[in-house]
């Protein structure tokens, strides 16, 4: 469980998040919407402590994290697996030695357990025998799925992802979107993902955090999301004429 308690943050005479509270849960896949600018990714570099607050408290569980000096900050942040928008994969590394990255950097294990582990996460996100594969060998969404493979690699407590499904198909986005909802439920991970797709929305918001204008506007899950009488919410939702004329529909 991460959560933030009455955080706002100012760059000098501009307030961009203005006393958000929110519970991101653990086991559930938690996801921040809402326009650009309304303070998203201000919200999420706070969290991961790469920000500070300018007033407020983010909680990891019973730690205060905001409270810690930058070793501490450290030993919490190797409990945290990163899921970058664009996969961030080291172009000149194969794929075994992209996931192996954050096990050379943090783990103490012999070559043998680091392998086991990396053969692990690679068949855990369906990527077997693509070891020695470079990543531009392989697809946008194979890309990602390796990117998760990492991500996941050290066993993290709490997962971060920035807008996973940016440039894939509906279809592979469908696949990711599964795919972080599955490791979440099994591994029990505390999941917080910066997102715009709708459609992760409407399949995987298990638990919603809607920023507008650096407040918390609404906050629910997916089957509570269409019924909002929000209207800054519903302008968000539906903010392209497709989807209009589909509610529209809906409502006659």
């Amino acid at each position: 469980m991460i959560r933030a308690e009455n955080i706002t943050k100012s760059f000098g005479d501009q307030e961009v998040l203005k006393g958000i509270s929110f519970t991101f849960e653990a086991g559930k896949t938690n996801l921040i919407i809402g326009r650009s600018g309304s303070g998203k990714t201000v919200l999420v570099k706070i969290l991961i402590g790469l920000f500070k607050p300018t007033s407020g408290k983010v909680w990891y569980n019973t730690v205060d994290f905001t409270g810690l000096d930058k070793y501490a900050m450290r030993t919490v942040r190797m409990e945290v697996g990163m899921l970058f928008q664009g996969s961030a994969l080291f172009d000149s590394m194969t794929v075994e030695e992209n996931i192996r990255f954050p096990l050379d950097m943090f783990q103490n294990m012999t070559p043998k357990q680091k392998l086991e582990r990396v053969n692990f996460c690679l068949e855990r996100v369906g990527l077997t025998d693509t070891n020695k594969k470079f990543p531009s060998e392989l697809s946008g969404g194979m890309q990602k799925r390796v990117g998760i493979a990492r991500a996941i690699v050290l066993d993290p407590k709490y997962l971060f992802c920035d807008e996973p499904n940016s440039g894939l198909d509906p279809k592979t986005a469908l696949v990711i979107d599964e795919l972080i909802m599955d490791i979440t439920e099994e591994n029990n991970i505390t999941t917080i993902i910066n997102t715009h797709d709708m459609n992760s929305v409407m399949e995987i918001g298990n638990n919603i955090c809607f920023l507008h204008d650096g407040q918390l506007e609404w906050s629910g899950n997916k089957d509570e999301v269409l019924g909002s009488d929000n209207e800054n919410l519903q302008s968000f939702i539906f903010a392209s004429p497709f989807l209009q004329r589909l509610r529209k529909a809906a409502i006659r």
